[in-house]
C-alpha cells in the first residue's frame, strides 16, 4: 500500500498500519466510496512526534537556510508537475470545483517558492549598550510543529503552515482532515520526492476520532501548533496546549460581510459576491455570508443576486462548467437543508436552496440560498453556516454599515464595494476584520498576511509575519574582558 491509498508518512516511510481499522473516503458528488485509508492512532502520532523531535535535534536542518530554500523550491517544482492529478483528486475527494482546485494547487506551489526566498533572509540584530557590551539577538527555529489541516483546502492550508515552518528550520507533523487523506498523501509524496529533506523533517498521520489530534496538541515534545478549523475545536486545542504552554496559531471561523454602497459598480459587485460566496460551495471561512446593501440600490442588487444564484450551474465537481459542487458529506447537507427550512420560517427567502433534482440525487448537493433579514442578533446572522447560504441586509448610512458589519463574534474577512475612495479608506479602517478587500473578494496572496480578529483566531499566516509563529528570538550578551 503506497501514498495513493492515503497511508501515514513517518520518517520517510509510508506506513499502512491500521490499529483502528480502515476508513472509507467518499466522493461527495455521487456518494461513492473511492478508497479506504488506514486510521491513525495514539501510538502512530507519538511515533511521528519523536521522529520530528529526533530530526530537529540530530540533523543540521535548522542550521542550513540554503538547504531549506533549495528543498522548498524542489518541492514546489514537484507539486507543479503533479498539479493536474492532485487537483483531480481534490475535486473527487472534497467536492471542490475543478477550476478552483487547480487554482488552489497553484497557490500551494507559489507559497512554497515565496518561503524558499524567505528562508535565506532570517536575520537577527546587534546592539551595543555600552563600551565593550554587545547584545546579539538571533532568530532560531522554534522546534517541532504540528499542523492540523481542514478538508476544505487540503493543499493551500497545508502548505501555508508547513512552508514557513520548514523555512524557519522547524520539523513538522501533519494531521490531515479525515475527509481528504488522499490529497494530503499526494502532497506528502511531493515532499518525499525531495531527497535533500532529512528523514523525519516532515511526517503525517491520519486521524481516528480525536486520538491523533489530542497527541498533536498536548505532547510535551510539540513546541508549536498551527491549526485551521472551527472555533469549537480551536478552544479544545488551546486548552490542550495550555498544559505545556505551547505557541498556538489559530485560524478559525468567519462571517464575512460584503458591503455594497450606492456608488458601487453593481454588476461587478454582484459578480464578485456570487464568486466569493460560492467558493468551495460556500464552505470556506472567508466566503461572503452576509450581503449588506445601501437602501438606494437594495432592490436592484437583490434582483441581480437572485438571477445569479438561480442560474448558478450545480453539478459534479469535475464536470466542465460546474460552478457549485457538492457539500462535503451527507450530515452537513442535511444540516444546511434544515437551516434553509428555518430561514423560510424566521426570515424571508429570496432564493430557496434545495438538494437539487434527480440528476444530483446521489450526491450531497445544496443549491444557493439567499434570505432577507433585519435582526442582526439573529443566529442566522451570527453563526457561521458554512454552505452556499447568504443573508441580505439593509443599511442607510456608513455608520450603520460599520455597526452591522462588526456586530458578530467573527473578524476574519470583509469586502467593500464603492467607487468613492474616501468611503473605501474609512471603511477599511473601521471594519474589525483581518482582511478588507475593496471592490473584490477572496484575493489571497502568499506575500500578504491573513488572520482574524476576535473569535476568528490568533496570529497571522502568509507573508513575512507567518514566520513569527515558528521562530524564537534569543538574546546573547557579551562583555569584553579587560
Amino acid at each position: 500500500m503506497g501514498e495513493s491509498q492515503g497511508c501515514h508518512y513517518i520518517s520517510g516511510d509510508w506506513l499502512s498500519d491500521a490499529p483502528n481499522g480502515m476508513v472509507a473516503v467518499e466522493n461527495p458528488s455521487d456518494g461513492s466510496v473511492i478508497a479506504e485509508v488506514p486510521a491513525g492512532s495514539k501510538s502512530l502520532a507519538e511515533q511521528a512526534v519523536m521522529a520530528a523531535h529526533d530530526s530537529f535535534e540530530c540533523s543540521s536542518w535548522a542550521h542550513e537556510p540554503r538547504l531549506r530554500s533549495a528543498a522548498l523550491l524542489e518541492f514546489a517544482d514537484v507539486l507543479e508537475e503533479r498539479a493536474d492529478s492532485i487537483a483531480e483528486m481534490m475535486a473527487q475527494e472534497n467536492g471542490k470545483v475543478l477550476g478552483q482546485a487547480r487554482h488552489e494547487v497553484a497557490a500551494g506551489y507559489g507559497e512554497a517558492r515565496y518561503y524558499a526566498g524567505v528562508a535565506r533572509n532570517v536575520f537577527g540584530r546587534t546592539f551595543e549598550s555600552g563600551v565593550g557590551k554587545l547584545s546579539l539577538m538571533t532568530r532560531e527555529a522554534a522546534g517541532v510543529v504540528s499542523v492540523i489541516v481542514p478538508w476544505n483546502a487540503p493543499v493551500t492550508l497545508l502548505v501555508r503552515s508547513v512552508a514557513p515552518a520548514l523555512a524557519a528550520g522547524c520539523t513538522v507533523i501533519v494531521k490531515p482532515a479525515p475527509q481528504a487523506p488522499l490529497t494530503n498523501a499526494a502532497v506528502m509524496a511531493c515532499f518525499d520526492a525531495v531527497e535533500s529533506i532529512p528523514k523525519g523533517v516532515i511526517n503525517s498521520v491520519n486521524e481516528y476520532g480525536i486520538e491523533v489530534g489530542t497527541i498533536l496538541s498536548s505532547h510535551p515534545k510539540i513546541d508549536v501548533i498551527s491549526f485551521t478549523g472551527s472555533v469549537r475545536t480551536g478552544r479544545v486545542i488551546l486548552a490542550n496546549a495550555a498544559h505545556t504552554i505551547k505557541h498556538v496559531s489559530l485560524e478559525l471561523g468567519g462571517k464575512a460581510p460584503a458591503i455594497v454602497f450606492d456608488s458601487a459598480d453593481l454588476e461587478k459587485a454582484a459578480a464578485e459576491i456570487k464568486r466569493g460566496s460560492l467558493a468551495l460551495n460556500g464552505q470556506m471561512c472567508t466566503c461572503v455570508s452576509r450581503v449588506l446593501v445601501h437602501d438606494g440600490v437594495y432592490e436592484e442588487m437583490k434582483a441581480r443576486l437572485r438571477n445569479l444564484y438561480e442560474s448558478a450551474r450545480v453539478g459534479d465537481a469535475r464536470a466542465p462548467g460546474t460552478e457549485v459542487g457538492p457539500i462535503i458529506d451527507k450530515p452537513n447537507q442535511e444540516r444546511l437543508l434544515r437551516i434553509i427550512d428555518r430561514a423560510g420560517e424566521e426570515a424571508k427567502l429570496v432564493v430557496r436552496g434545495t438538494a437539487g433534482g434527480n440528476d444530483l440525487s446521489q450526491g450531497f448537493f445544496v443549491t444557493p440560498t439567499m434570505f432577507e433579514i433585519e435582526e442582526v442578533t439573529h443566529d442566522l446572522v451570527q453563526d457561521e453556516l458554512f454552505g452556499p447560504i447568504v443573508s441580505l441586509e439593509r443599511f442607510a448610512t456608513e455608520e450603520e454599515a460599520v455597526q452591522k458589519s462588526n456586530a458578530t463574534k467573527f473578524g476574519l474577512a470583509a469586502s467593500v464595494y464603492t467607487n468613492d475612495l474616501n468611503v473605501s479608506m474609512r471603511m477599511g479602517r473601521k471594519l474589525k476584520f483581518g482582511t478588507v478587500w475593496l471592490n473584490c473578494h477572496n484575493r489571497l496572496l502568499a506575500e500578504v498576511e491573513t488572520g482574524g480578529y476576535r473569535e476568528s483566531g490568533i496570529g497571522r499566516l502568509h507573508g513575512i509575519e507567518a514566520m513569527n509563529d515558528f521562530l524564537e528570538t534569543k538574546h546573547i550578551y557579551y562583555e569584553v574582558n579587560g
